[in-house]
C-alpha cells in the first residue's frame, strides 16, 4: 500500500470520527475527558482556564484553531517561539501586544529551570507538552510531580508522527480551549490541501520519485553535514511529496546523522535544507533565514553559500538547481500541509503546475489566522554555472 493510500485512509477514519468527538463534547458541561496522543487519558474536573504550552511554536496549531484570541487561556510557554521563530512571535506580538507581553517563562520542562512552583502559582490548569517528549516527562518525574500538585498533563504532536498526529492533536486543542467548530473546520481546511498532493503522488511509481537528502537546520553548525530525519517529520514529508528520502535507507530513527561521503555518494536528485531567523539567538548561524520578515535578496548569499560548500558544489542537484531552503518551523506545525505541497512542486513539477503553495499559504492566513501571509518560506539557489 502507498504512503498517500495510508494517509487518505487514516484521514477518512480521522474525519468520521471528529464529528462524533466534536458533540460529545456537549454533554461534558463537567468534567472533561479524553485520551491524549501519547495514549493516556486525561480527567479534568472541569473546563481548564489556565493553559501552560510546554513549547512556544504551539500557537501555530492553537491560532489556527481557537479564533479570536488565542492566548485567553494560555498563561505561560516555553521561549522557543521568542528563540528560533522571532518572526513569527513579532506576528503575534503585533496582534496581541498585552496578551504576549504577559506570557510567563516557564523554561525547559525537562531542565532545571522549569519551576513547579511558578505553575502553581499561576493556577495553571493544564500543561500541554510534545508526545514525542513522554520519556523525559516521566524520567524526570514531571508528570507525577504536576499530579500531585493537581495540574493535568497532555501530549499532543506536530512533530515526530505530525502527518499521523496533526488530526487528533487539533481535535484535542478543540476540546480542551471549547474550540471544537474551529478544530472542525481548520481539519477539513488541512485535509483537502493534504489530498491536493497526495491524491496525485499516489498514482506515481516508486521508479519516479526521485532520491532526496534532508539537511535539517543546515548551516547552524559551520561546516558540518548533515543532520537528517528518516521516516519522520521531514522525512515522512519527502515521501508524501513523491520523493525517496535518503536518511529512511539508512535508519528507521526520527534523527539521522550523514556524512558528506555517504551523500556524495548517493548523488541526490534534490538536496533540501531547513532554514529560519536563527541569527537573533545565534548569530554564527549560515543558515537561510526564512520566515515572516525574509526575503529573497537577503538570503542569495546564504543560499548560494550553503549550495557550494565543498562536496555539494559536485553534486548533480546543485548544478540542475535542486539545492532548495524551506521554512524550518513547519516541521512542527500543522501548516507542514505547505511544505509538502512545495516539495512535491520541486520533485515533480509536471504533476503539480497547477499547484500554488503560496496562495495555499495566503489563503490560510486569511481564513484562519489573527495576521496576514508575507516573507519568504523557501527558495532555490541557482542552477551551478
Amino acid at each position: 500500500m502507498s504512503y498517500s493510500t495510508r494517509f487518505s485512509g487514516f484521514l477518512g477514519a480521522i474525519a468520521a470520527s471528529a464529528t462524533f468527538l466534536v458533540s460529545a463534547t456537549d454533554a461534558q458541561a463537567e468534567a472533561l475527558t479524553f485520551t491524549d496522543i501519547a495514549g493516556r487519558e486525561v480527567t479534568l474536573p472541569e473546563m481548564p482556564d489556565k493553559i501552560i504550552l510546554g513549547e512556544g511554536r504551539m500557537m501555530y496549531g492553537i491560532s489556527a484553531v481557537v479564533g479570536d484570541n488565542p492566548f485567553e487561556k494560555i498563561v505561560g510557554w516555553k521561549d522557543d517561539l521568542v528563540q528560533y521563530d522571532p518572526d513569527g512571535f513579532r506576528k503575534f506580538q503585533t496582534a496581541f501586544p498585552e496578551d504576549t507581553a504577559r506570557m510567563i517563562n516557564f523554561g525547559n520542562p525537562y531542565a532545571g529551570d522549569f519551576s513547579i512552583e511558578a505553575v502553581l502559582e499561576s493556577e495553571a490548569d493544564l500543561l500541554l507538552l510534545e508526545a514525542g517528549s513522554l520519556f523525559k516527562a516521566e524520567e524526570t518525574g514531571l508528570i507525577e510531580k504536576l499530579d500531585a500538585a493537581g495540574v493535568q498533563v497532555a501530549f499532543i504532536d506536530f512533530r515526530r508522527n505530525a502527518t499521523e498526529n496533526t488530526v487528533p492533536s487539533l481535535l484535542l486543542i478543540g476540546r480542551v480551549f471549547g474550540a471544537e467548530k474551529g478544530a472542525a473546520e481548520f481539519i477539513d481546511f488541512y485535509i483537502s490541501q493534504m489530498r491536493q498532493v497526495t491524491n496525485i503522488v499516489d498514482q506515481i511509481p516508486a521508479e519516479e520519485r526521485p532520491l532526496v537528502v534532508v539537511e535539517n537546520a543546515a548551516g547552524w553548525q559551520a561546516d558540518f553535514c548533515c543532520w537528517s530525519f528518516g521516516p519522520y517529520n521531514y522525512g515522512r514529508f519527502v515521501e508524501l511529496a513523491g520523493g525517496t528520502n535518503y536518511a529512511s535507507t539508512l535508519a528507521n530513527a526520527y534523527s539521522v546523522t550523514l556524512n558528506l561521503e555517504g551523500v556524495i555518494e548517493a548523488d541526490p536528485a534534490h538536496i533540501v535544507a531547513t532554514g529560519a531567523n536563527w541569527a537573533e539567538a545565534r548569530p554564527e548561524v549560515t543558515s537561510v533565514l526564512l520566515g515572516y520578515e525574509a526575503t529573497e535578496e537577503a538570503n542569495a548569499e546564504r543560499i548560494k553559500a550553503l549550495a557550494s560548500r565543498d562536496g555539494f558544489a559536485d553534486l548533480e542537484a546543485v548544478k540542475a538547481g535542486n539545492y532548495h531552503a524551506i521554512f524550518h518551523q513547519f516541521y512542527n506545525s500543522p501548516y507542514h500541509f505547505i511544505a509538502i505541497q512545495q516539495l512535491a512542486k520541486w520533485f515533480h513539477p509536471g504533476d503539480f503546475e497547477d499547484l500554488d503553495p503560496w496562495a495555499n499559504f495566503q489563503e490560510l492566513h486569511e481564513r484562519f489566522l489573527p495576521f496576514e501571509a508575507d516573507g519568504t518560506f523557501w527558495m532555490s539557489a541557482p542552477a551551478a554555472q
